[in-house]
């Protein structure tokens, strides 16, 4: 199964929230992953925050072009519990 980012919700700081099509819900915290060029304008917290849910790629993507790998997020994010 290739894994899909199927939502995105932003929190706080340098945090979403992320859905995926297996079903996970994940915290990922992306203040250490922005490095490089393309992630540094990301760092400004009123850019980082434009980020949206493409879906051609299945993944979330800010308007500079820059993007995470779902497999990544799924690694890197923290498994959290849906409340409702």
């Amino acid at each position: 199964m290739f894994l899909h980012v199927t939502d995105i919700r932003y929190t706080e700081g340098y945090k979403f929230e992320v859905t995926f099509n297996d079903g996970t819900l994940k915290e990922v915290d992306f203040e250490q992953e922005l490095y490089g060029d393309v992630f540094a304008p990301l760092k400004d917290l009123q850019v980082f925050r434009q980020a949206a849910l493409n879906q051609e790629t299945c993944t979330i993507e800010w308007p500079n072009g820059a993007d995470f790998a779902p497999e990544y997020l799924h690694e890197i994010g923290q498994e959290i519990s849906r409340t409702k």
